[in-house]
């Protein structure tokens, strides 16, 4: 794992201020990035370095363990100023968490010694050609000595697999014989992203969050040791906040654009709008009417945020305690509905109430919409409307499928 010298955070406080420092920071060019696909690599080093990424490992191994409601703050932050660089540490952190619950004692020294040093996880999950997504043909298989195995696969929407260090490979154990002696399974595969074998391609080519170097990946004969394999099972097959905290961030992720698309249309409208003339005001700012689609918009926007904060503290008490895990996924699913609606909304907003200037291609304000059409995309909500309803009507927990 590559080290950089990341600098060491040691609070939920200084994680708050470095997060918004770097928001500042990274907000000045997002729009630029976007319209030109500059790819993040400095701004992601800069990350790395900030040791904002390390902010969850245990304090037995020298992090400061902060709970997910703070990383979630964190992730929120980022994406009010820049919602692809918010997105491309989701799997770092949610892989950091899959170590501390299913990995072993050498295994969370070696790999999490790497990312305090500022070393980057990134997920390759994602297949296509199954019934559905939760189809998994990328295989591992035992090699003769039962101590190495082979993985064969592509992977697809490999989010920041073009700035990490170490790829998380999900994959299903392809062992007939029983010869590794593993149970079967899932396993994910921890290895260096320059593995011989391993091939990344830059074709993301979504239309929004369009610098989150989610490309496709590929694996043939790639040779990994048995302590490079950590068991699933362990987090999603049973009562654990795996799944809550994950879903947490992509929560924050559409919190953030949402904040961000609000923020982008304040200004616009105090700076550049004309009001309309039946108004009858000097200033847009003055209309009765765009006054009171602000207010609306505000609220909207004031509820996802609070729905996150709740949710956050719900994810907290679930992390050591196995019987709040199901509340802590209905409020997860609660704020994810609750961002969802909110970045689409004041996105699209965003032009309603800018007026005909909002539109020029140039400003590239279109960016807020593209990045929440697209990352709303990520798990539908019309299944987290489900959970929530038979959970109220029947009892019934959400299911431990690391999605809710």
């Amino acid at each position: 794992m590559t080290a950089v010298g990341a600098a060491r955070i040691t609070s939920a406080q200084q994680a708050r201020t470095v997060a918004a420092q770097l928001a500042t920071e990274f907000a000045v060019d997002a729009a630029h990035r976007d319209r030109d696909r500059a790819l993040p690599f400095a701004e992601i080093g800069t990350l790395a370095a900030s040791g904002l990424l390390a902010v969850t490992v245990p304090a037995a191994h020298g992090g400061a363990d902060l709970p997910p409601s703070e990383v979630a703050e964190v992730v929120r932050l980022l994406a009010v100023a820049d919602p692809n660089i918010a997105q491309i540490p989701h799997s770092h952190f949610v892989y950091v968490n899959l170590l501390k619950l299913a990995g072993s004692a050498d295994q969370q020294r070696r790999y999490l010694t790497g990312v305090l040093d500022g070393a980057q996880i990134a997920n390759a999950q994602s297949e296509r050609g199954g019934a559905t997504i939760a189809d998994i043909a990328t295989t591992v298989r035992p090699l003769a000595d039962g101590q190495q195995f082979r993985i064969d696969g592509v992977k697809y929407y490999c989010t920041g697999s073009l700035f990490a260090d170490v790829l998380a490979v999900l994959t299903k154990l392809d062992d007939p014989e029983g010869t590794s002696g593993l149970p079967p399974g899932q396993y994910v595969a921890f290895l260096p992203a320059d593995t011989p074998g391993v091939r990344i391609v830059d074709d993301w080519n979504g239309l929004g969050q369009r610098t989150t170097g989610s490309g496709t990946v590929s694996f043939e004969g790639v040779v990994v040791d048995r302590d490079q394999l950590v068991a699933r099972t362990a987090a999603v097959d049973a009562p654990t906040a795996y799944g809550a905290s994950a879903q947490l961030l992509h929560a924050a992720i559409d919190a953030g654009i949402a904040r961000g698309a609000l923020t982008a249309a304040t200004d616009f409208v105090r700076d550049k709008s004309r009001p309309w003339f039946e108004a009858q005001v000097a200033r847009a700012i003055d209309d009765p009417l765009l006054i009171q689609r602000f207010g609306e918009l505000a609220v909207t926007v004031t509820a996802a945020e609070a729905a996150l904060v709740a949710a956050g503290v719900a994810v907290d008490a679930a992390v050591d305690a196995p019987e709040r895990v199901a509340d802590a996924s209905i409020a997860v699913a609660s704020a994810k509905i609750l961002a969802d609606r909110a970045a689409t909304e004041v996105s699209s907003a965003l032009f309603e109430v800018s007026g005909t200037r909002s539109a020029a291609d140039d400003l590239n304000l279109h960016h807020f919409w593209r990045n929440a059409r697209t990352h709303t995309l990520h798990d539908p909500v019309r299944w987290k409307y489900q959970h929530i309803g038979r959970t109220l009507l029947h009892g019934t927990p959400p299911p431990l499928h690391g999605v809710i």
